[in-house]
Formats: structure tokens, sequence, C-alpha cells
């Protein structure tokens, strides 16, 4: 690899093979690394071997010889031991999943050949099948475990590093909507990608899946698979198609390929796309800024803005605390406030399709009598997930006259389903 420093990593973290690949700027795209010196095997199964003389762990290819030849442990289910909150046994010790997947991250980035990754890593960005609550606290411990601080790293599922490789590409590959054709060994999962350029931001979203079992023998299968095309793909244009997974050859795929290729289609097939697609977010997000124009509508995406009102340098102001647009695992904030003739707060809340702003109200039960002006709080919002904000307000006191009584304040919501406060 040519790049040495301010690395854009992209890993694609999956359930049974994961791959990583680095952004070449000489090249102006992402580079897949190899799991063999000089060959052209790109993934790596997803599991850990713990070295007994060692006393180490090591990944992939490496990690199965080592069980396999040399007495190592095995652990072979990395992704679902992070889909849990579970301690699994590792040689007579119980190890927290965020640590498994730490010792695994830092394995596979060796692949990079590159001293001091974390100093000359840019952005580290992983991409997984899925991320649930419990994946999301496991895979951010494990970044930092490994070293990356918060602003280091980013996290994002296979339809969102899809989003980033679609839009990634030429643009007569995606001006129009784009299909993906995911297989599983017999089966295989359709969704379609949209833009909807009438509007600012230009939304793009991926339509619900439809799934479809195929036949095993070649010629019924190529048969089935065509009218699935059929089905999925109908008469609407499609500027691309892009297919992944294992289940799909064209050894059989004979009337499909030529089916899928109608109309002009364009139709590309591999298994490097997310890590690809995580790639090319690291940079857009970073360096490019590209994709500035048109907004993601995951299935992960926090739409409400939050902000409370203030006084700021003795004037009334509008402080934004949660931005609508982002993904809930990347949204948090957190500000400290002097409460005035209050003892509550209200949260300034827009939802997207009203034209009214709503002002939610949490009450602060128990809080120290005290002069006015003279009780300072800290206030922290954070996401758990798409729909739920953890709020949490603590007492801090004002100085050594008034010092903090220790009251702790939290509460779960729903902005969409509070009820407007209602002004006296």
């Amino acid at each position: 690899m040519n790049e040495i420093r301010d690395l854009i990593v992209g890993i694609d973290f999956g359930k049974e093979h994961s791959q990583i690949c680095y952004y070449d700027r000489k090249a102006g795209e992402p580079r897949s690394l190899s799991m063999k010196v000089g060959g052209s095997q790109y993934e790596a199964p997803t599991c850990l071997c713990r070295r007994v003389e060692q006393k180490d762990y090591c990944v992939g290819l490496e990690a199965e010889y080592f069980a396999r030849e040399k007495g190592g442990i095995m652990i072979g289910n990395i992704y679902d031991i992070c889909q849990s909150e579970e301690k699994p046994q590792v040689a007579g010790e119980e190890k927290d999943p965020a640590e498994l997947m730490a010792y695994f991250l830092k394995g596979i980035l060796k692949f990079l050949g590159i001293q001091d990754i974390v100093k000359n890593t840019k952005c580290l960005c992983l991409t997984s099948p899925e991320l649930t609550g419990v994946q999301v606290r496991n895979y951010q411990k494990a970044c930092s475990l490994a070293g990356f601080p918060a602003e280091k790293y980013m996290l994002m599922d296979y339809g969102e590093s899809f989003y980033y490789y679609a839009l990634g590409q030429k643009r007569e590959t995606w001006n129009r909507s784009v299909g993906w054709y995911a297989f599983t060994g017999e089966d295989v999962m359709f969704r379609k990608l949209t833009i909807n350029g009438s509007v600012r931001p230009f939304l793009v979203k991926m339509e619900k899946p439809v799934n479809m079992h195929l036949p095993p023998e070649d010629e019924i299968r190529d048969m089935e698979f065509c009218r699935f095309v059929t089905k999925t793909l109908g008469k609407e244009l499609f500027s691309s198609v892009q297919i992944t997974g294992d289940g799909f050859d064209q050894h059989w795929a004979q009337q499909s390929v030529k089916l899928l290729c109608h109309q002009g289609r364009k139709v590309f097939y591999g298994n490097n796309l997310f890590a690809k697609g995580a790639c090319i977010a690291g940079k857009d997000r970073l360096e490019d800024k590209k994709l500035k124009g048109y907004r993601f509508l995951s299935d992960s995406l926090v739409t409400t803005d939050v902000g409370i009102d203030m006084r700021v340098m003795g004037s009334p102001a509008y402080y934004p605390l949660i931005e609508g647009g982002y993904n809930w695992y990347e949204c948090g904030a957190g500000c400290e406030l002097i409460l005035d003739d209050t003892e509550e707060l209200v949260f300034i809340v827009g939802i997207p399709d009203e034209t009214e702003k709503r002002r939610v109200g949490m009450p602060l039960p128990g809080l120290p009598k005290r002069p006015n002006r003279t009780t300072r709080l800290s206030l922290e919002l954070k996401y758990v997930s798409p729909k739920d904000c953890e709020i949490t307000v603590k007492d801090l006191g004002f100085g050594e006259m008034y010092p903090s009584s220790g009251k702790v304040w939290k509460e779960l919501v729903r902005w969409d389903e509070t009820e407007e406060r209602k002004q006296a």
C-alpha cells in the first residue's frame, strides 16, 4: 500500500467473513487488502484463536491454522458474541465481548503493515450487517480498547455502506434507482435504493427487503431467479444492479444474467462492496463532502431536532443540542446551565411534518432549595436507540456556598410520543 499516514480504513465485520480496505488517494478509490501475502484472498474468517504458548491472539486464516495445527483455542463466533452482553469463557477466563472484538480489530489492522496504526489513522469506519444497541455498545468499547478515540472511528450497517458505495461510483450508475441482490446460500434478498430529487437535501432511502428461497438444481434455480428478477425490477428503469454474497454463480445464472443486463443495466458482482462503502464514507464525511446535499434515510436515523432556550451573554437564545439527520449512535450532546426561576428543564423539539415546535418539560423533583440562579446543572443527552433518548441531569451545586447535593435525574424519552407542555 502507498498510504502511511492519515489513513482512511474500512472494515466489513461480517457474520462469517470479514474484510479490510484503505483509501488509496493516488488512485482515488478504496483498495482491498489480501489476507495472504502475494495472494488475492480478501475475505478472512471472523474468528480469533488464543495461542497457548504465546499467550496472545491471532485472527482469520492464521487463527484457523493455530487452532488446527498448534492446539490453539478457537473462538469462532465473534460476530454472534458481540450481539450479546454475556461474557464467554476463554481458557478458563471470562472475557468481555468488546475485549475479544478489540483483539480481532487489532489483528486485522496488522494487515495494513503500518506502525502505530492509531496515530496514523484518520478514520476507521466499521460496517456490519446490522447494528443493535448491544452491538453498538460493544463496537464502541472495542474501538476504545483498540486505542481509537471517538472522533477517529464511525459505525454503520450494510444499508448505509451500500449507499456510500453506490453514490461513490460514476453518476451514470446511480442517476436512477439501484438494485441490490444479496445471496446467502440458497436464499436471496432484494432491496432498492431510490433518490428523491424533488426536495433539498435529496432524500435517499433503501426500500424494505423482498426475500426468496431458491431451489438447489441449477436449471430450476436460474428459472426461479429470473421470475424473482422480473418481480423485483419490473419495468422500472434501473441505472445498475449490485450482486453480493455467496450463492450467485454465472455458471447457473445464464438466463438470469441476460435478464439483469436488459435495457442496458450495468450489473456488478463482488463481495468487497461493504468494506469499500465504509471506506468511501470516511473519505466523504471527513474530506470530500460530495454527498453533503444528500440525506440517507436509514432505519437508525434520528429525525428530531432538540434544543433548549437559554440566556447567553444576557440575551435570550436557542441552544441546539441534537440535530436530526444523523444515526442514533452518533447523536449525543451535553452542556452546563444555571436555573433561572424554574425547577424544570424545557426542551424545544422540532419534529418532521410539524410546523410548530413542541415544548417538552422535564421536572426535577427533590431539587435543593437555593436562591435563584445558584443551582448549576450538567445536562447530557444520549440516544440509546433510533427513538429513545436518555437524558441525564446532575446537580453540580454552586461553588463552596452551595455544594452539590449529588442528586441525579434520568429519563428515557421518545420525543415524537411526548405531549407538548402546556403554557400557563
